[in-house]
């Protein structure tokens, strides 16, 4: 069951010591069995006052369950899009509710783009599965009440929130039921919440406010804890501020503030949200002596001591212990569990020489233990693997007992680090995890990792901790992070796409780089798909010492039709194929994450044509535009926000990356020399901008309204206003192909008004809806050009679409002929 992850202390650096306030806090949590499910659909859905009210005041086992993991959202502190931003995403869930005390869970479900209703949702969903998954997490977290952050009601906000709504109050329903999904009762039992509400919200994304309704319940989110030294708002803002790739910064509130609820079913209550629900210890049989055990704990609790606690706990857990089983028991017993630790100022670690280690391969493992009590605790073994290591230690007052060991770290079978779900391909709308006990979790249980068996004051205690890696960096100071599993060697290439305008053979490089031992005598060959030719077929080559890295120039020639392929590297190693990439992400309010995907590149063969050598970038919320650009063959500069308007003059086109009107604070100086640049002969081109926080209302020098339309069909019908118009005949002549094989979503935040002087050029919509002509819009300024274009090029050139190059070339191509810098390239 998942919530049996809270019975061991399975700790992401290992167990370490709490403050008394810490420890008063989890002793007053102690006391209460109640417990709620938040459910929406994505990272930063959720209410984080309402999460850490419930979980650091009211005391209540406190989960969300988020549908997705923002795969399909922007990010606005770095270029990862897709899978990618989900990993970033998930951990800043994780960080999240480190600080505001929840759970997280996730299911199955991908985050593909903006949907606008759920039927759309819960067509590209795998609609059972998600449900499924739903059901498995009330099933383990059994909470008495659940929550969800949005309504029933579709067409007012985000399709994948209605769905979230829809799903819940689907599997509130189905999760008591024994004949829905019983495969899964081989594992867990039925459970049935006693309600399930609305948390009143209005999100109006679509323009349609939702109806007054007339609450059934509320419940506090402000408050002050003295142990914990703060507000709950204030631990809410510090929770909701981790949502940093969404920009999602927040401050606290210092007025009252309540949160109102609306049944949707169940049984109603009468103004609070766990009325009729007993959250004490009297709903189990035999639970009041408990309780009033855990009473006398508390009251004689010394925080300069909080070790004299440590034999009524043992006491304690072995009186929990002997009530009937049940899920509280076992929750109860790992809180009580961790509390011993806690109050013994117990500390345990285990320490890996190496940072990454081959399947099967050895390292020096350091094994150190410490307890700050005067109670006597003896290590009675440590588990690592097949080993039984450090027999009868007897752990001294503020002595700490160390244990060198040279081991295989994990078996020659062990599976290399990399997120669970991204283990297989995804659909568009699924991620494929097979192993049950796997789903809902946001990350898979550590490994390897090390059992700790002791006995205090004659008692047994076990604890489980992870295998790390520490360093010490001189700014950061210590830096400890799980052990990586990966192969002897990875093979990079070093681009992730490549475009092949003409049938000429192109340079593919790949890198291939020892990691922890040197490689003998290994061989490295692209493998393609039938058409293309690569030469040479194989290097071989050898790497001397761990780090050692070389460089492998392919010559590839594609066929002769359009195409898209993908070129993959493996090396032969030892009788064994290494395919595998490997890639760090960090950023400093989260932990670093590991991928190692299959390595490949993106090959497209089509036809292309530009204008102009030279241009100019300007950064926005992040976004990879300029290797688009210079996949085209443009040189390509990225330019400060400060840059000169002398500066300006030496490019055919300046381009400003998505979302630059939102993020760039010295856009007021900046503007007025981008439009003086146009206005002399220069092509500017700017990608979307949200219409909110605008750190200038003016992205143009003609008046241009922006919306929240957006077009969320990829597929949708693309209709051409100005067929004669040199933005779809020059230097590519566009046709409707080249709006095939787009991806998530056609565009966003287009332009509801504008100047007669811009001209719409392109229209789309989705099912059921009008046509949106502000979408693309191309103005003469002076000697040159302007164009606002909400069409989702950010998304669509690294993913390779080839209309989509077609259609940018002839942006950027825009007067450069006129202007006499460059002639017209031709395929």
């Amino acid at each position: 069951m998942l919530h049996r992850l809270l019975i061991v202390l399975l700790l992401s650096h290992g167990a370490y010591a709490q403050s008394s306030s810490e420890l008063l806090q989890s002793l007053e949590k102690l006391r209460v069995l109640g417990s709620v499910l938040y459910v929406a659909a994505h990272p930063d859905d959720e209410n984080t006052k309402l999460i850490a009210r419930w979980a650091q005041g009211d005391h209540y086992q406190t989960a969300y369950l988020s549908l997705t993991r923002g795969d399909g959202g922007q990010n606005l502190i770095g270029t990862e899009l897709g899978p990618e931003l989900g990993l970033i995403r998930t951990n800043e869930l994780l960080q999240a509710r480190r600080i505001d005390g929840g759970t997280q869970y996730f299911s199955r479900a991908n985050d593909f783009g903006f949907s606008k209703n759920p039927v759309e949702t819960l067509r590209i969903w795998d609609r059972d599965a998600v449900l499924a998954d739903t059901v498995w997490v009330i099933r383990n977290f059994r909470p008495d009440v659940m929550v969800t952050r949005f309504s029933l009601e579709p067409g007012i906000t985000h399709g994948h929130h209605t769905a979230s709504a829809q799903l819940a109050l689907e599997a509130f329903k189905a999760a008591g039921d024994p004949t829905r999904f019983p495969e899964q009762l081989d594992k867990v039992k039925i459970w049935q919440p006693r309600r399930l509400l609305w948390n009143v919200t209005n999100f109006p994304s679509q323009g349609k406010e939702a109806a007054p309704v007339k609450s059934d319940a509320e419940a506090l989110v402000s408050g002050y804890s003295a142990l914990l030294g703060t507000t709950y708002p204030q631990i809410a803002a510090r929770s909701r501020s981790q949502h940093k790739s969404q920009g999602f910064g927040a401050s606290a509130s210092v007025e009252e503030q309540t949160e109102q609820f609306v049944l949707l079913a169940g049984e109603r209550p009468e103004g609070d949200l766990f009325q009729g629900i007993d959250t004490r210890w009297s709903r189990l049989p035999g639970g009041a002596e408990i309780e009033s055990a855990i009473d006398k704990i508390i009251t004689a609790f010394e925080p300069q001591e909080p070790y004299r606690s440590v034999p009524a706990l043992l006491q304690l857990r072995e009186a929990v212990g002997k009530l009937p089983a049940d899920d509280w028991t076992a929750r109860k017993t790992g809180e009580i569990e961790a509390l011993i630790v806690g109050c013994l100022g117990l500390e345990v670690d285990a320490n890996s020489s190496l940072a990454m280690t081959e399947p099967g391969a050895s390292a020096e493992v350091t094994f150190r233990a410490t307890q700050r009590s005067p109670l006597t605790v003896l290590l009675k073994s440590i588990v690592y693997g097949q080993k039984i290591l450090g027999r009868d230690q007897t752990l001294a007052t503020e002595r700490t007992f160390t244990l060198k060991e040279t081991l295989e770290i994990v078996p020659p079978a062990a599976p290399l680090t990399h997120p669970y779900w991204l283990r297989q391909r995804p659909s568009p709308g699924m991620n494929v995890v097979e192993q049950q006990e796997l789903r809902g979790l946001p990350k898979a249980p550590a490994e390897p990792v090390v059992q700790w068996n002791l006995e205090v004051e004659s008692r047994p205690l076990s604890l489980v901790t992870p295998l790390t890696h520490t360093t010490v960096d001189p700014v950061l100071g210590e830096q400890i992070e799980p052990v990586t599993v990966a192969p002897a060697l990875a093979v990079v290439t070093e681009d992730e796409l490549l475009l092949w305008p003409d049938q000429a053979a192109k340079e593919v490089a790949v890198r291939v780089r020892a990691l922890q031992r040197p490689v003998a005598q290994a061989q490295l060959r692209l493998a393609t798909p039938a058409g293309w030719t690569v030469s040479p077929r194989v290097f071989t080559f050898s790497l001397d010492k761990p780090g050692a890295e070389q460089r492998f120039v392919f010559s590839v020639t594609p066929p002769s039709d359009e195409q898209t392929a993908y070129l993959r590297p493996q090396v032969i190693f030892e009788g064994k194929t290494l395919d595998r990439s490997l890639k760090n992400i960090e950023y400093p309010h989260i932990p670093k994450q590991v991928l190692q995907p299959q390595a490949e590149l993106k090959a497209v063969r089509l036809r292309l044509a530009k204008n102009g050598q030279k241009i100019g970038y300007i950064a926005g919320a992040g976004d990879k535009l300029p290797e688009g650009l210079r996949q085209m063959g443009y040189q390509v500069d990225v330019l400060p926000s400060d840059v000169t308007q002398q500066k300006l003059r030496d490019y055919d086109a300046v381009v400003l990356g998505v979302r630059a009107f939102n993020v760039l604070d010295d856009m007021e100086a900046l503007a007025p020399k981008l439009f003086d640049y146009a206005d002399q002969g220069g092509t500017l081109v700017v990608n979307y901008n949200t219409n909110s926080r605008l750190k200038r209302q003016e992205i143009a020098p003609y008046p241009i309204e922006l919306s929240r339309d957006r077009v969320t069909d990829e597929n949708s019908l693309v209709t051409r206003l100005a067929p004669k118009h040199s933005v779809l005949t020059t230097p590519n002549l566009i046709t409707d192909r080249d709006f095939d094989g787009w991806v998530q979503e056609r565009g966003l935040y287009f332009a509801s008004q504008w100047d007669p002087a811009f001209t719409p050029i392109l229209a789309c919509h989705d099912e059921g809806e009008s046509d949106l002509a502000g979408g693309l819009l191309v103005a003469e300024y002076g000697k040159g050009h302007l164009v606002y274009t909400g069409y989702s090029f950010f998304r669509q050139l690294p993913a390779g679409v080839p209309g989509a190059y077609r259609l940018f070339a002839n942006l950027v191509s825009l007067g450069s002929t006129d202007l006499g810098r460059n002639q017209t390239q031709k395929p």
